[in-house]
C-alpha cells in the first residue's frame, strides 16, 4: 500500500474524529446561531479552534488586530463536520449575517472555497495554505474574489533543524500532524536543516519521524513522545496544531525539549526552545486590511518566504544555549540569497527521497 493511499485512508477516518472535536471545541450548531451578530469578516476554522496554537489561532489574531484598529465587526465559525457541505453552510451563514470577507485557513477549505467563490461572488475569500480546486482534483481555479497565501514551510523547518543541531542536540524527533503538504514541508525542511548543521559540525544526528494523524491533543501522542524522550530523543519538533500540547506535557514529564510551530509557543512551557514560525497572523492582517482599503489582491497566489520575511525563528524568546543571533542571521541570509534551497516536494512524505549525509532518519508508522 503506497504512502499516498494510506494518507487518503487516514484522512477519511480522521474526518470523523475531527467532526467530534469540532463539536466539542466550538459547541455551536447552525440552528443555535440563527441569531448570530452581524460580522463584516468571518474566520471559518479547519480542524482546530482559535486557541489551537496553529493556523486558526494565528489567523484569528490577525483578524482581531485589524478589527480592533478599524472598528469592523468580526466572528469565527467552526464547521460541525469536515465535509464540504458542512463548511459551505458556514459561508451561507456568514453571508446571511453580513459577512463580506471570509478567512479560510488550511487545506480542508480548498474545495469549499472553490465552490463558494462562484456561489457567493459578492463575497471575498482569503485562503491560507491551499489552492481552490474541484472535489476530484481535476480543475484548479482561483477567482478574482480569492486571495491565496502560501508559505515556504520548508525554510522555517530548515531553520529549526539547523538551530537545534548547532545548539548541541543530536537526538531529534519530528511529530507531524495529518500529512498534508505544509506539514510535510515543515518536516522535510527540519531534516535537511539538521543535516546541514551536522555536516558543518562534523557530527552525526538521528531523527525519529512520524505523522500522528491528528491536529488535536491526544494521550497516545503524549505516550509516544514520552517513549522517545526516554530513549535518545532530546528535542521533538511538534508540527501539528494542538498536538504540541501533548508533546509539551511529555517533555515536562520526561526531561525533554520541544520546538513549536506556526506561532511563538515559548509562553506555553519552559521546555519550548524555539518555534518554526510563519507569518500567518501578519499575512491575514494585511489581507483583511487590503480588502477594506480597496486593494485586495484577488485571483493570485502569494508565497511568503524568508525573502519576504514570511518565516522565521523567534530569537528573542528562544532558549538556545549555543546558537546565537549572528549564526541565525548568517543561515537566514543564505536562504534569502538562494545559497540554501531546501527540497520541498511532498509526494512521498517519508524522507526516503532526501539526500542526507550525516543524518539518519527512522520513519515510524504511527501506532506501531
Amino acid at each position: 500500500m503506497t504512502v499516498i493511499y494510506r494518507r487518503l485512508l487516514r484522512y477519511a477516518a480522521l474526518c470523523l474524529l475531527a467532526a467530534a472535536l469540532s463539536l466539542s471545541g466550538c459547541g455551536k450548531s447552525d440552528s443555535q446561531n440563527s441569531g448570530d451578530p452581524q460580522a463584516d469578516v468571518v474566520l471559518v476554522t479547519d480542524y482546530g479552534t482559535i486557541d489551537d496554537n496553529g493556523y486558526n489561532q494565528a489567523a484569528w489574531e490577525g483578524i482581531r488586530k485589524y478589527a480592533e484598529e478599524s472598528g469592523i465587526t468580526y466572528d469565527y465559525y467552526c464547521p460541525e463536520d469536515t465535509d464540504t457541505d458542512s463548511i459551505l453552510t458556514q459561508f451561507k451563514r456568514g453571508e446571511a449575517n453580513g459577512a463580506r470577507l471570509f478567512v479560510c485557513p488550511g487545506t480542508m477549505l480548498e474545495v469549499p472555497v472553490y465552490i463558494a467563490q462562484k456561489k457567493y461572488s459578492d463575497c471575498s475569500f482569503i485562503l491560507i495554505d491551499g489552492e481552490p480546486h474541484s472535489e476530484d482534483g481535476t480543475d484548479y481555479e482561483t477567482a478574482d474574489n480569492v486571495s491565496v497565501i502560501t508559505f515556504a514551510e520548508e525554510e522555517a523547518g530548515f531553520l529549526a533543524g539547523y538551530a537545534a543541531v548547532r545548539d548541541g542536540y543530536k537526538g531529534l524527533g519530528f511529530m507531524g500532524g495529518i500529512p498534508v503538504d505544509p506539514v510535510i514541508r515543515y518536516g522535510y525542511g527540519f531534516v535537511q536543516g539538521a543535516d546541514y548543521a551536522a555536516i558543518e559540525m562534523g557530527v552525526n544526528v538521528h531523527i525519529r519521524y512520524t505523522y500522528t494523524d491528528t491536529f488535536a491533543e491526544d494521550e497516545h501522542v503524549e505516550e509516544m513522545a514520552g517513549a522517545w524522550y526516554d530513549d535518545d530523543t532530546e528535542v521533538i519538533f511538534a508540527c501539528g496544531g494542538a498536538i504540541s500540547k501533548s508533546v509539551i506535557r511529555a517533555a515536562e514529564n520526561h526531561s525533554g525539549k520541544v520546538i513549536g510551530v506556526d506561532i511563538d509557543e515559548s509562553s506555553e512551557s519552559e521546555t519550548v526552545i524555539t518555534s518554526a514560525m510563519k507569518g500567518v497572523s501578519s499575512a491575514v492582517y494585511n489581507g483583511v486590511k487590503a480588502y477594506f482599503e480597496g486593494t485586495f489582491a484577488g485571483g493570485v497566489e502569494s508565497t511568503m518566504s524568508a525573502r519576504s520575511d514570511g518565516i522565521c525563528l523567534p530569537m528573542e524568546t528562544s532558549r538556545f544555549e549555543r546558537f546565537d543571533e549572528a549564526s541565525y542571521n548568517a543561515v537566514y541570509s543564505h536562504i534569502v540569497d538562494g545559497m540554501i534551497v531546501p527540497y520541498n516536494k511532498t509526494d512521498i512524505g517519508t524522507c526516503d527521497e532526501l539526500s542526507l549525509i550525516n543524518t539518519e532518519v527512522t520513519y515510524i508508522e504511527y501506532g506501531q
